[in-house]
């Protein structure tokens, strides 16, 4: 027979497992926060687009790359947005207007949020891919795509700022095909 005060005990030490820390993207507090209000509301189309948000980022989490920037939180809101577009257009051609409708509603609720994120202008991106170009250059190194986007990408230059990559290794590509 166990004694009593060792239950008591044991309630009261409790040790976290964790080995790691995240931060929650402030994307993902404001998506939480807007379901609230959606619910308080009864706007069942935004708050039917905040739950799947939301179940994409739990299920996101689950895996090797978990959300945890609002970079990856605007990825995963557009290719949401273009899946949506997509499912829009298929009803639209089978006839279903009142689904296509819909669909279109999702997406502009999609749209707005992803308008939200801040990222660098095209211009600064440009310049940042520029510079680390003419130092190559100046390197007397053959420059492809590849080693210039690893430059680009270094903590010094572009690192932890908020860019989409596509779009940094499309003006990586522009670049390189004007210069000789």
């Amino acid at each position: 027979m166990i004694p009593r005060s060792f239950f008591r005990a044991s309630r009261l030490c409790s040790r976290c497992y964790t080995t790691s820390t995240t931060t929650t993207p402030p994307m993902l507090l404001k998506i939480r926060k807007d379901m609230k209000t959606a619910m308080q509301n009864k706007d069942s189309n935004r708050l039917s687009v905040l739950r799947a948000l939301l179940a994409q980022t739990l299920n996101a989490s689950k895996t090797s790359q978990p959300i945890n920037t609002d970079m990856q939180m605007l990825a995963l809101l557009r290719k949401s947005a273009s899946a949506s577009r997509a499912a829009a257009e298929e009803f639209k051609g089978a006839g279903r207007e009142d689904l296509a409708e819909k669909e279109d509603l999702q997406v502009k609720i999609m749209e707005e949020y992803a308008g939200g994120v801040e990222t660098m202008s095209e211009e600064q991106i440009r310049e940042a891919v520029q510079g680390v170009l003419v130092k190559m250059k100046a390197e007397g190194t053959k420059i492809q795509v590849g080693d210039l986007l690893k430059k680009v990408f270094a903590p010094e230059v572009l690192g932890e700022k908020p860019v989409e990559k596509g779009g940094v290794a499309k003006i990586a590509r522009q670049l390189l095909a004007e210069t000789p």
